[in-house]
């Protein structure tokens, strides 16, 4: 119910009758280790753990090759009767759509349609063997087609196939030269990407996937399929344009589609829009209607028969010289050697490629092993990828992944293990054997219209943005570098871009970390930030700073801004004011015009100082740095003193440093640490510790923090612990003050003798701080 103003009522929230109430002794770390044993960690040398390493049972040996070879982990436990109906529809249903898409998703990779059939075919094989996730549906994956055909167009452009025969007007290309050229430079472009892929997973280096964030896959595929879309768009309108490589080259691409626009083939044009309607409509009926259909409509499929049979029969090559299939290689070609020359041109790209394959393998098979309750082993999915990468090498294959509205269709038809992608090649070795000569007049407008109905999940991330920016901004403009850099840099240099900005930010966080001032609730132990909470408590003379990031040398600054900010005055600052107002007094103690008590208050003897010059807040450096030893003479630093030095009040005896968000320290951090003690100690400020954990307390105790001055009593369990201390601190310091009132009080000397005794002692110290000066 809306409450006056439009503003709604807040939800009920429940009611926590439970109270509890602890007792239990104030704990420092030294008291805790003096009570609790700790458990005595076992060291092993080098050689004892490579001997476990190294060392193999029959159990160990059958679960390595259970690891290696997963299917012999799920194979054996395949219910026949339960999924081999619901498999056998999905395969059927995922390897129509994978024919299609492997012929579409060749376009993209700047081959014949004819490779993307095998490409869609043999990597599924060996993921069979190798492979851990049950759902995910291999072959090409429209991102990874662009980055390929990228690097194929690079290296083997239109203009190094120019034919000896030409015309005056126009230039001839042999299309066969160039042809077999990108489908050499492609398949071992794909053999290099797997052997990137066998070593990562050889090295056990799945994690690196962890660095490719959400938000930086999603403005990468997004940017991915701006790219796509421009590629596809001048084959929808059938006009020719120069193959633009590297930076800005979707920029002179279009430039170049639209000087061009008026040569556009009308047929190919409709052809290609009225499939991209087509098949977004349908797509959205069965996402719509996912639960009342069983199957999912193939309209890839219908679309393709329809256009094949309108394309063949109008003979629109001839009539409309629209731009079709024409040659699809019948049969399986014999594995060719790849030529391993063209490594050193292509290590770069490969790289890149070899990860963002990998990133959309596993981040789908992920989602579906997360929906069904099962676990995918990063690094064995780099293996397997790796061996079918290699494997698919040698037989003209470009680059495999996982496509993401494949792997929807196999899962959503009911596919519950790999037998169903399986049956999917079964279908596309179909197509390659029997079905490529009816493919021929299919018009390359009708594919591009496939492939450009499949980007819509792709740009529906743009969406995202808003809530990213909600959510945490930084995530939003990773998000939206990313795609910049992409769109402008190409996808490999701003693939890279967007994941060095993407560290960046994790490194700026660290050096600009959160801190902020506690303070406690009212007879609880809890503390809270004195900047966000009302009604709280903060103990006289004492701070407590809440510092929560890792302490190194990246972020040591912020720290030491951060206690500056929490305590209000600069430690070091203090320190040499207090110097210069000793030296001050010293001088004045020399000529009479001061004298020194008992008590330690500098009293002034009734001489005027007004030869010195106010402090105009002017530090000489080398007056500072000359060695001197402390005056033991106390002074009440914050009274009026008997100079006239402007040295900064500090209202405080104790500052607290909650430590329970730092996960680790560097020998820089330790080394700063110390200082920070030192740095307040002189100047009569004790610095405590809390919520340390065990690790870091071990850090600094091999870093050499402790020593007799800093010993292990001022580092406490909890921040309450450490204010229960200083509590105690000041209650028995006031006990001893109230002590010694009452027996002055009781004295039974007379008042005049007493004056005259405190004379007398006055006069020995004075005369004992004159010998330590002068010295």
């Amino acid at each position: 119910m809306a409450a006056p103003g439009g503003r709604s009522e807040r939800p009920q929230l429940p009611e926590y009758s439970g109270s509890y109430v602890v007792s239990r002794p104030v704990y420092s770390e030294l008291a805790w280790e003096e009570q609790h044993e700790r458990r005595l960690q076992e060291r092993r040398t080098l050689q004892e753990r490579l001997a476990k390493g190294c060392s193999c049972s029959r159990k160990t040996a059958l679960h390595v090759l259970k690891t290696l070879l997963p299917i012999l982990e799920w194979l054996p436990k395949y219910q026949v009767k339960e999924w081999l109906l619901s498999d056998i529809i999905s395969g059927i249903s995922t390897g129509l759509v994978a024919t299609l898409q492997g012929m579409a998703y060749a376009l993209l990779a700047a081959v014949p349609v004819g490779y993307g059939l095998y490409s869609a075919f043999f990597p599924i094989l060996t993921y069979f063997v190798f492979g851990t996730s049950r759902h995910i549906s291999v072959g090409p994956f429209p991102v990874v087609s662009l980055m390929v055909g990228s690097v194929v167009l690079n290296m083997a452009p239109d203009e190094h196939f120019i034919s000896n025969e030409t015309t005056l007007n126009t230039t001839v290309i042999d299309f066969a030269a160039r042809d077999k050229a990108r489908v050499l430079i492609a398949s071992t472009l794909t053999l290099l990407v797997g052997i990137i892929q066998l070593i990562f997973g050889g090295l056990q280096v799945g994690f690196i996937v962890r660095y490719l964030a959400d938000p930086l896959i999603g403005g990468f595929t997004t940017a991915a399929a701006f790219q796509v879309l421009v590629s596809q768009l001048k084959i929808v309108l059938n006009v020719s344009t120069k193959s633009y490589n590297g930076v800005l080259s979707i920029i002179y691409t279009l430039v170049e589609i639209f000087q061009n626009v008026g040569s556009t083939n009308i047929a190919d044009f409709i052809a290609g829009l009225l499939t991209i309607l087509m098949c977004v409509v349908v797509k959205e009926l069965n996402n719509r209607f996912k639960h009342k259909i069983p199957i999912p409509i193939p309209i890839e499929v219908i679309v393709t028969v329809i256009a094949t049979a309108i394309s063949y029969g109008a003979n629109l090559e001839k009539n409309y010289n629209a731009g079709i299939v024409k040659s699809i290689p019948r049969g399986f070609l014999p594995p060719v050697t790849p030529s391993v020359s063209l490594f050193s041109e292509m290590m770069t790209p490969s790289f890149s490629i070899a990860v963002v394959a990998y990133a959309i393998a596993v981040s789908v098979g992920k989602v579906y092993a997360t929906k069904y309750d099962y676990a995918i082993d990063g690094n064995q999915e780099f293996i397997a990828f790796g061996i079918s990468n290699i494997f698919s090498g040698f037989f003209s294959c470009f680059v495999a992944t996982t496509a993401l509205s494949r792997t929807a269709v196999q899962e959503s038809t009911g596919g519950k293990t790999q037998i169903a992608g399986i049956l999917s090649a079964v279908i596309v070795m179909v197509a390659i054997v029997a079905l490529g000569k009816l493919l021929e007049p299919l018009q390359k407008s009708v594919l591009a219209g496939v492939v450009i109905a499949n980007l819509k999940g792709m740009f529906m991330q743009v969406c995202d943005v808003p809530r990213l920016w909600r959510q945490n901004k930084i995530d939003a403009v990773i998000w939206v570098f990313t795609c910049l850099a992409s769109i402008i840099l190409g996808l490999d240099l701003g693939l890279l871009a967007g994941l060095m900005f993407a560290l960046l930010t994790v490194v700026l966080r660290l050096q600009f970390p959160s801190w902020s001032g506690l303070g406690s609730f009212p007879n609880t132990d809890i503390y809270r930030s004195t900047k966000v909470y009302k009604n709280i408590e903060e103990l006289e003379g004492v701070k407590i700073l809440r510092f929560s990031s890792p302490i190194f040398y990246g972020n040591i600054d912020g720290l030491k801004k951060s206690i500056k900010s929490t305590v209000g005055f600069d430690a070091i600052r203090v320190y040499n004011k207090r110097l210069k107002a000793l030296r001050k007094i010293q001088k004045l103690i020399k000529k009479g015009q001061l004298r020194a008590t008992k008590n330690g208050i500098v009293s002034d003897a009734g001489s005027s100082n007004n030869a010195f010059e106010p402090d105009e807040d002017i530090e000489d450096p080398e007056e500072l740095d000359i060695p001197t030893k402390e005056i033991e003479i106390r002074v009440n630093w914050n009274a009026d003193l008997p100079v006239k030095v402007n040295v900064p009040k500090v209202p405080m005896h104790s500052l607290v440093l909650d430590c329970g968000a730092v996960s680790f320290l560097d020998v820089v951090g330790v080394r700063s640490l110390r200082m920070i003690v030192k740095e307040f100690q002189r100047i009569d400020v004790n610095v405590y510790f809390s919520s340390l954990q065990d690790h870091v307390i071990e850090k600094l105790e091999r870093c050499g923090f402790f020593d007799d001055n800093i010993r292990k009593d001022i580092f406490f369990l909890t921040v309450h612990d450490a204010v229960l201390y200083l509590r105690s601190q000041v209650k028995s310091q006031e006990d001893s003050i109230l002590e010694t009132i009452t027996l002055i009080q009781d004295s039974k000397d007379p008042l005049e003798l007493m004056e005259a005794e405190l004379i007398e002692q006055e006069l020995d110290v004075q005369d004992e701080a004159m010998r330590r000066l002068a010295s």
